[in-house]
């Protein structure tokens, strides 16, 4: 597969050159993934609107979706980013690996929001009712379970436009669970 240029400030229109802009202010950089979404003069408005939006899931939970759906969907960019990210939000390594295998033996309340993430993904959506009874069973509610949902979508959306793109990862690489694990 040819990979996708990744376009700079001045090869996009102007809404995105500004938005380009606030990236590198708040984050000192313009990830490459976040720049192919530039190529469409929506996509990259739209999708930092869906990710930035409100949800009853604080920043640490959230990443713990993200490395679930990630690994799932193999994608290596968004599963990078997301370590360094989740290391950023108090995750240790060992805990980042488990995580991303979709389990949390560190905290039964992370372990049924993992699982959960990682069954919905498995399964487009069709989540398993007793994966969603352990879910409820250990404290989230159905606010929590809709707000998942919608973070798994947020996800899968950037795991499909890196696996579509292959554009370079911009954060420190990590290995697949089965190297780690060899």
């Amino acid at each position: 597969m040819s990979t996708f240029n990744v376009p700079k400030r001045e090869e996009v229109s102007e809404k995105n050159q500004a938005i380009f802009d606030n990236l590198e202010k708040a984050l000192g950089f313009v990830p490459n993934l976040y720049a192919t979404y530039a190529h469409s003069e929506n996509a990259l408005e739209n999708y930092l609107n869906l990710s930035g939006s409100k949800t009853s899931l604080n920043a640490k939970q959230k990443e713990v979706v993200n490395l679930a759906v990630s690994e799932v969907n193999n994608c290596t960019y968004c599963l990078s980013a997301h370590t360094a990210i989740g290391k950023m939000n108090g995750f240790t390594d060992e805990q980042i690996l488990e995580l991303r295998g979709g389990q949390a033996t560190f905290d039964s309340k992370l372990n049924a929001l993992a699982k959960l993430a990682k069954n919905i993904t498995e399964n487009r959506g069709a989540a398993s009712e007793a994966v969603v009874e352990n879910f409820l069973n250990e404290g989230w509610t159905k606010e929590n379970l809709v707000d998942t949902i919608v973070l798994v979508g947020d996800k899968t959306i950037s795991n499909y436009l890196h696996k579509t793109t292959n554009v370079p990862v911009d954060f420190p690489a990590v290995q697949s669970l089965e190297a780690i694990e060899a």
